[in-house]
């Protein structure tokens, strides 16, 4: 998949790009980088009807592969190299959107794929989220 970076798009549109490839993941952008295995606090994060040329420091433009065996930090870190955005990756856990801190090494298709699992209706016993994950309750957009 390929993310297009562009002063004009608004981070509603990227968040969007990204959840439809990985229906049990989402990104969500804010105002400082975090580590790699660091939570990112909650007020920090960006509306998703900014624009990115709203929300970045640098004015680089293009695009992105993602690819499912990259990791969570090898995204983020991206984002944050190239374009400047600072992101952090959430997993889907039922109604729940757990960041994924502790799991930052793990690989999209192993996050989407974990989301995937805990959040069936089929399941009828779902394995628990990641110990380390820190949870954090948004609603959806």
């Amino acid at each position: 998949m390929t993310i297009q970076i562009a002063e004009t798009r608004h981070l509603k549109e990227v968040q969007q790009d990204f959840n439809n490839y990985f229906p049990f993941l989402k990104i969500e952008f804010f105002r400082k980088q975090h580590g790699v295995e660091k939570p990112s606090p909650a007020q920090r994060m960006f509306a998703h009807t900014l624009k990115i040329g709203d929300v970045r420091i640098t004015k680089e433009e293009g695009e992105l592969e993602v690819e499912p065996a990259m990791t969570v930090a090898e995204l983020e870190q991206n984002l944050w190299k190239r374009f400047g955005l600072a992101v952090q990756v959430f997993r889907k856990s039922g109604n729940l959107w757990l960041e994924t801190t502790m799991t930052d090494k793990w690989t999209l298709r192993q996050q989407n794929d974990h989301g995937r699992e805990i959040s069936s209706p089929n399941n009828t016993n779902p394995k628990p989220a990641a110990a380390e994950d820190f949870e954090l309750q948004r609603g959806e957009d």
